[in-house]
């Protein structure tokens, strides 16, 4: 067990708890902020609070961390698509959750990743410095080391990484292209999902534009200009374009589908040590090119 102390900053007053806590270098995530409040384990100013309490600023903050864990590399059929001494990106398959849960659980992407020689950040999550839902497939960017992950992280905030997708949609777009600028964060009805209705709302910015109508469907290209949890799939359902196969966000099983149709087909970077230009993009995999096959004769 590991003690991380800080001071609240007066430009964090009236934030909730969880949030400043997710923003701390050694939690990093919400749902590990949201976890330790409830088990007790973070005092502020020597008093427990909700997840939910409003900081005024100056607060001594202590947070209990639990023991690092220790992953062990596995190896896992991982596409790589580019390589070298800094980075790699990966085709991520679906179904594959980024890291574990629990102790027993041995078959993440962060145990994949350490047998590529990912390194740097949050040990339990090795290399990562942006992720794709556990039923999205595509590209995934990923450091070999600390200085690797300190360089990729600045520019995933910057937003200088193109991080575009291949989403099957039910519904006719109003527009050829689109921007959907709209807070998400999670609902304040159903805590397993975000939306649009929240009172944790984060900034929000998805470009879309149409590929290729197909009857009742469209297939659209769509590029993230921030990350949020689940935000292509919210921002879709927002503008009545529900995805395909989705089934907390869109329509399960349409098309014969298994998961959702959204694929992270293309990354456009400068490389951030030699500044070289690197595109890359990666095929449908079988199952969502044999959906997109079904729509067009369906049509």
């Amino acid at each position: 067990m590991a003690r991380h102390r800080f001071r609240v900053p007066d430009t964090d007053a009236g934030r909730r708890l969880d949030a400043v806590l997710a923003e701390q270098a050694p939690l990093g995530t919400r749902a590990l902020a949201e976890r330790l409040v409830a088990g007790g384990a973070v005092l502020v100013d020597g008093t427990r609070r909700a997840k939910s309490y409003r900081l005024a600023g100056g607060e001594e903050v202590t947070v209990d961390l639990p023991a690092e864990r220790v992953l062990e590399p596995v190896e896992l059929e991982l596409p790589v698509v580019f390589e070298d001494e800094h980075l790699l990106v990966i085709d991520k398959p679906a179904g594959l959750v980024a890291h574990p849960a629990g102790p027993d659980e041995r078959t993440t992407l962060a145990h994949g990743l350490l047998a590529l020689g990912a390194a740097g950040g949050d040990p339990g999550r090795p290399g990562l410095v942006h992720r794709l839902d556990r039923d999205t497939s595509g590209l995934l960017v990923v450091a070999r080391s600390e200085e690797a992950h300190a360089r990729l992280s600045r520019m995933i905030r910057e937003r200088t990484i193109e991080r575009w997708y291949l989403a099957l949609v039910r519904g006719r777009p109003r527009s050829l292209t689109g921007r959907i600028t709209a807070p998400i964060g999670r609902d304040r009805q159903d805590r397993t999902r975000y939306s649009l209705d929240t009172d944790t709302p984060r900034d929000a910015v998805t470009w879309f534009e149409v590929v290729e109508l197909i009857g009742d469907r469209a297939l659209l290209g769509v590029r993230l200009e921030t990350g949020r949890t689940h935000q292509i799939r919210v921002h879709l359902e927002a503008i009545e374009l529900p995805v395909c196969g989705d089934p907390v966000y869109g329509i399960a099983h349409d098309l014969g589908l298994e998961r959702q149709f959204l694929h992270a087909h293309r990354l456009r970077f400068a490389h951030p040590f030699t500044g070289e230009s690197v595109d890359l993009q990666a095929p449908l995999p079988p199952a969502l090119d044999a959906a997109l096959r079904r729509a067009r004769e369906s049509s």
